[in-house]
């Protein structure tokens, strides 16, 4: 650990538009949650690599470095060998251009990414692996399912959180909001009209093989495995608030132990430790659940790169991500939770 010096990378632009579709920035490209983790590096005392010399806590800027090739640069430059890939990625990101040097990486496969973040394209492919998902149609402009049952949820192809998210309860409103949705062109040109499912609504954060810390006893994970599930509540209009507008510690919180060990939340966690596997996660990954209207649970959202908040600052006590609530309850605060996600990297020769 003491030959590591970390460097947190943040979204410096828009990623390329892939098949005719569009992933919308966050604002500030996740250098708000990349200082959150650099605080945190440097409070595990792990040499952290900033852009300025004196990083101001209120300043997210001070502690991260863009992800395009000259921010990469001047972060080796400073000598910087471990790279956390708090971005969005893709498969010619410009991280993939230092292949032949000898870092390491916190982060997902770029190419995996690009691949999975079509929520369309995993749902499906999870699907076929027997996992549990609702219908879902592929629209384009002009285009309109038949035979759909109302109400259903339109949502955009390549998403973040709950962004552009719409309950839909009849087809005029269908063709109305999926075409004012496409004509924005904020998503790209087609968007997923996915079935409506009612009920309860869990999210489940799953982490990658490795050698984990609980509270100076490392345990080793063989497999994919998870962190209690988050119950979501105080849904708007059907949907959980986008985390920009509300916080999820607000609407969210650890399920009730007696829910823990039940038959249904330990079959829907083995099942997201499975999709975990199938798209060989690197990282943690979140996946939201919520019952359909016969009361089981369905896996409706895989996320690629979860939120990765957490009150490592002062002025940032309330900005603990779906993750860190989860992580609570197996022991963790949020400083334990980064260091065992650092513990976790992989050398960037990996990543084919």
């Amino acid at each position: 650990m003491n030959k590591l010096k970390v460097v947190i990378l943040y979204q410096s632009k828009l990623p390329p538009e892939i098949d005719g579709v569009v992933k919308p920035m966050k604002e500030g490209g996740y250098s708000d949650s990349g200082a959150d983790i650099a605080l945190a590096i440097q409070q595990n005392e792990i040499q952290l690599i900033t852009p300025v010399d004196s990083p101001k806590s209120k300043n997210d800027y001070d502690w991260v470095f863009p992800d395009s090739e000259e921010g990469i640069k001047s972060a080796i430059k400073k000598g910087a060998n471990l790279f956390w890939l708090n971005t969005v990625l893709y498969a010619k990101h410009p991280i993939l251009k230092f292949k032949d040097k000898n870092l390491l990486i916190v982060g997902q496969k770029p190419q995996k990414v690009e691949i999975f973040d079509d929520k369309f394209y995993t749902n499906n492919l999870l699907k076929e692996e027997g996992l549990p998902i609702p219908l879902s149609y592929l629209l384009s402009s002009g285009k309109h399912p038949k035979n759909i049952k109302f109400p259903v949820v339109i949502k955009p192809v390549r998403g973040r959180g709950s962004q552009g998210v719409l309950v839909i309860q009849n087809k005029a409103a269908l063709k109305r909001e999926a075409t004012n949705l496409i004509a924005t062109k904020k998503y790209g040109n087609k968007i997923i009209v996915e079935e409506f499912l009612p009920g309860k609504e869990i999210t489940i954060t799953v982490m990658p093989p490795g050698s984990y810390n609980f509270k100076n006893k490392v345990v080793k994970k063989t497999d994919h495995w998870s962190l209690p599930p988050v119950e979501r509540f105080n849904h708007i209009d059907g949907i959980a608030p986008y985390n920009g507008i509300v916080a999820v510690v607000n609407n969210s919180r650890i399920i009730f132990d007696y829910e823990l060990n039940s038959k249904e939340i330990k079959e829907i966690s083995q099942k997201c430790e499975l999709a975990a596997k199938i798209i060989d996660a690197q990282a943690p990954i979140r996946i939201d659940c919520r019952k359909n209207i016969e009361g089981k649970y369905q896996i409706f959202d895989l996320n690629m790169k979860p939120n990765m908040t957490g009150a490592s600052r002062k002025h940032r006590k309330n900005q603990d991500s779906l993750t860190m609530i989860a992580a609570k309850g197996v022991g963790w605060n949020y400083q334990e939770l980064i260091l065992n996600i650092l513990l976790q990297h992989k050398p960037i020769s990996s990543f084919n």
